[in-house]
């Protein structure tokens, strides 16, 4: 990929250098401005071109540029072809009469297409063309009328693939970026929430979206985040991977420093904690920034669900990180070098297992654990309609084959399927991998030094976490340094009423109005279920328990 860049600066270089043309630019000839136009674009076949003429005694010839994937048809026929074709007679005489400025005429009284400008520079039309406007063309003006007419074929919102809930909204991003912005705007209708777009990459010129609070994001960071994105010079911006890698403070760490969702009800919550989105076109994942290592164990239905279910269920995702890191690996330190930290009885069964074994527990847990990578990796690139079926049915078989042959022990394979479960309980997919990837240093660690590996290593992870920043907020915020407020939405989640500032349950419960109040006019309709409740108060305790 590399090798075919060079070559083509190098021809492209060659070519300029040989010629010696001039750029392209508009003519005061329409037929030369069409042929420019279709000659920069290579004489597509998917560029339209329709001319048509205003006036009726001295007719002006005008044409209509678009490109037929990218823009809307309904819009370019009614709105732009259909407004000059239709409207000419009724102007035409005063235009004639007159001879006022044509362009602006068209802009003021002909067009019904919602947004138009006029542009001279050459660049900007094109941009616009390839980006799915109309483009008019009039002959005897080097300028163009730009139509907002973008369109063509797009996904429709659907829920989310990749963090799915029970309980919550069910609406996803998309690969378009005014559809994504629309998604965000609908759930916070504040005038503080800001936009900012800019384009990326000098050949594809992304659509890229920055999005955040006035005056509840810090200035500091959005400035910060809008400098980095105007720096980016690659050619090409294609997903929001590019800009991840581009932007994050530290590259060489497994653990992410950016958090991307797909999630709308995900990136409305950050917005409103102060945080900065940035949107790309072409792509339904969305980067939050900054993150923080407690972000990623965090999930949507947190706050959808109750707040003792949220806790019970990230306490989960922290155990389960943690069998994730350090499960195999303590398995063999104990069988390796701390046997007799085992109960006896239990030791007794695994050397029993270990008796027809020919490897050590080091080589069974690297052979299971790459055999299991291979099945995740090969059920995720298969055909969703069989994907799941081949994992599920290639791990039972290649484990009870394993065991039969006497090259893997039982627990083992018990140790290596916890360890992949776990991985899925994660809610962040790019943390799962850090601790995938982490997971196989530990597991030479273990075998090398047993428990003592397992602690140097452990005091290296957290060091380096420590050392992790994601623009300028610390990694391990707010446990480092610590914060005591902040502790109400991390490992724990508390009550909403408790984390934001408001009414709680018993204010509200106590500013409602009295049971008499709510109750009037219907006296009537309640006098015998009060009348019973009444005379149920005033029975004997004895009775009360006899029926």
């Amino acid at each position: 990929m590399d090798t075919k860049r060079r070559t083509g600066r190098q021809l492209k270089s060659a070519d300029s250098a040989g010629s010696g043309s001039r750029a392209p630019r508009l003519s005061e000839v329409l037929a030369e401005s069409i042929e420019n136009i279709q000659g920069e674009l290579g004489y597509s076949p998917d560029l339209k071109v329709r001319k048509v003429e205003i006036g009726v005694e001295n007719p002006v010839q005008a044409a209509a540029l678009h490109l037929s994937g990218l823009a809307d048809k309904t819009s370019v026929n009614e709105f732009v072809v259909g407004s000059l074709l239709l409207n000419t007679d009724g102007w035409a005489q005063e235009y004639e009469d007159s001879s006022p400025d044509l362009p602006a005429l068209l802009l003021s009284r002909i067009l019904e297409v919602g947004e138009a400008e006029v542009q001279e520079d050459w660049n900007d039309i094109m941009l616009a063309v390839l980006s799915g406007d109309t483009a008019i063309l009039i002959d005897g003006y080097t300028l163009a009328i730009i139509c907002e007419t973008r369109g063509g074929e797009t996904r429709s919102v659907e829920e989310s693939s990749s963090q799915m809930v029970v309980r919550g909204p069910k609406d996803g991003f998309v690969e378009s970026v005014g559809t994504n912005v629309s998604l965000i705007r609908r759930r916070i209708r504040s005038s503080k929430l800001r936009l900012e777009f800019m384009k990326l990459g000098t050949e594809t010129k992304t659509h890229v979206a920055m999005m955040y609070m006035k005056e509840i994001a810090n200035e500091d960071l959005v400035e910060e985040v809008r400098e980095r994105l105007n720096r980016i010079a690659n050619e090409e911006v294609l997903e929001s991977g590019y800009l991840e890698e581009l932007i994050q403070d530290k590259t060489f760490t497994p653990f992410p420093t950016i958090y991307n969702t797909e999630r709308p009800d995900v990136v409305a919550g950050n917005l409103l904690e102060g945080r900065v989105v940035v949107i790309v076109d072409g792509t339904p994942f969305v980067l939050i920034l900054p993150a923080v290592f407690t972000q990623f164990f965090q999930s949507a239905e947190d706050y959808a669900q109750r707040f003792d279910i949220a806790i019970l269920m990230r306490i989960v995702r922290y155990v389960s990180f943690i069998v994730l890191l350090l499960g195999p690996s303590v398995y063999i330190a104990f069988t390796t070098y701390h046997y007799e930290m085992i109960p006896t009885t239990l030791l007794i069964n695994l050397l029993s297992q270990r008796e027809n074994v020919p490897f050590p527990a080091f080589v069974e847990a690297l052979l299971m654990e790459g055999a299991f990578e291979i099945l995740r990796e090969a059920g995720v690139r298969m055909p969703r309609a069989i994907g799941q079926t081949v994992s599920v049915v290639g791990a039972l078989i290649l484990g009870s084959a394993v065991v039969e042959a006497g090259i893997i022990t039982p627990i083992m394979v018990i140790v290596i399927a916890l360890t992949g479960i776990a991985s899925f309980a994660i809610p962040a997919y790019n943390m799962a991998i850090a601790g995938r990837i982490i997971r196989f240093a530990f597991l030479l660690l273990a075998g090398m030094f047993g428990f003592y590996g397992i602690t140097l290593g452990l005091i290296v992870l957290v060091a380096h976490m420590n050392s992790l920043r994601s623009f300028g907020l610390p990694y391990l915020s707010p446990f480092v340094p610590l914060s005591v407020m902040d502790q109400k939405d991390t490992i724990l989640r508390l009550p909403v009423w408790l984390m934001e500032p408001g009414q709680s349950p018993q204010q509200i419960r106590a500013e409602m109005p009295e049971f008499k109040q709510v109750t009037s006019g219907h006296e009537s309709e309640l006098a015998p279920l009060i009348k019973k409740n009444e005379n149920r108060g005033k029975q004997p305790k004895g009775e009360g328990e006899a029926k």
